[in-house]
């Protein structure tokens, strides 16, 4: 009995041996080395500190593992004064050669991701630790990537002689298993979404969007989403959208199909002379608030339960110029804001070009906005 039990510890042991030896499986499809990123449109988090980066210039969508996943309930407060002169300093540069393209808050652990593009054309992905800038090495990491299908040639350009395959991805969100893309095809109508499942496979759908635009007083099929995000209104999920000279615009999501050609319900014109460049979603006391930020308007916070009260859609031209119409909306006392994102259910992270002409990465609380 006791050499039974003693080649069953045996055997035991070396079960563990080999199962400690065994690869862990990999869910998502992952595997590890350099991550060819030529550009950073848009950056944003889905599941398991799973950071997609968009990148127009090579069309491809690269999920990256951050191996970042130890949860914290609330962040603590970021504050970076001068952000940009520091990026520039870690890189041995000047402010000038830097942009902040985006920045994302991973969900799980708070921690600040923030994506730059160099004047020489060179993508840099960096996170915070607490007030240090550090690098990710994306030349050796965890990784997939898709190719965009149908997007603007490199010879293209648009009137004013900007490169259109800059523009094939203009934001990036992941909801319900799937990142979203807004940005351009090459198709009739440029103005695209794009939906493509996580893991990544050689599915991806896209349709074409037409909305009616009252700052300029006709139906534009061309124009891509600079910023979206998704909302469930009246029980129904939609794709909420803003476009420069700012409209706003809702699609219902279970009418994206691909293939389709889809027009969107303008509930709002918020102003012309004016880019929306991020939008989030805060609640407080049980009522979601929209909120975007703007090339040159204030914050703006809508309230969702007016968009689900407005039953209507502009079809008319705005007539005074600069005028709004249709969803009430407040303006913030927070100008220059060039990102944000939620930090957490109490605190907005914020980027934001001070009037004295610093930049400067800190921490809202989010009371204060609603």
């Amino acid at each position: 009995m006791k050499k039974i039990y003693f080649f069953t510890a045996i055997g035991a042991a070396f079960i563990i041996l080999l199962s400690a030896n065994r690869p862990i499986p990999n869910p998502y499809g992952l595997k590890q080395g350099a991550a060819e990123i030529k550009s950073i449109s848009a950056i944003s988090f889905g599941p398991d500190g799973i950071l997609f980066i968009g990148d127009s210039k090579s069309a491809m969508v690269f999920a990256i593992d951050t191996k970042d996943k130890t949860m914290v309930e609330k962040a603590t407060a970021t504050e970076v004064k001068n952000i940009d002169q520091k990026i520039a300093a870690a890189l041995g540069t000047e402010a000038k050669n830097v942009r902040i393209q985006d920045i994302a808050v991973n969900p799980i652990s708070k921690k600040v991701y923030i994506a730059v593009q160099s004047n020489d054309g060179t993508p840099l992905l960096l996170t915070l630790e607490g007030d240090k800038i550090v690098p990710v090495n994306l030349k050796d990491i965890s990784h997939s990537s898709i190719s965009i299908a149908n997007v603007p040639g490199d010879d293209m350009k648009d009137r004013n002689g900007r490169p259109l395959r800059d523009q094939s991805i203009s934001d990036l969100n992941y909801a319900d298993g799937s990142v979203m893309l807004s940005g351009l095809s090459n198709q009739e109508f440029g103005s695209t979404f794009r939906k493509i499942s996580f893991p990544f496979s050689d599915k991806q759908e896209q349709a074409s969007l037409e909305i009616y635009h009252a700052a300029h007083g006709k139906f534009e099929t061309n124009a891509p989403i600079r910023t979206f995000t998704t909302a469930e209104l009246n029980g129904k999920k939609y794709l909420v959208a803003s476009y420069t000279c700012t409209p706003l615009v809702l699609f219902p999501l279970d009418e994206l199909k691909p293939g389709k050609h889809v027009k969107g319900r303008t509930v709002a014109e918020f102003g012309a002379g004016n880019s929306p460049v991020d939008m989030i979603t805060l609640k407080k006391d049980g009522i979601s608030y929209l909120f975007m930020a703007n090339t040159n308007r204030p914050v703006m916070r809508i309230n969702y339960k007016n968009i689900e009260s407005y039953e209507g859609t502009l079809t008319e031209p705005i007539k005074e110029s600069y005028g709004t119409a249709g969803v009430s909306f407040t303006n913030l006392p927070a100008v220059n804001v060039l990102q944000m994102d939620k930090l957490d259910e109490t605190q907005v992270l914020v980027l934001q070009r001070r009037a004295n002409g610093d930049l400067d990465l800190y921490t809202a609380r989010a009371d204060r906005w609603m």
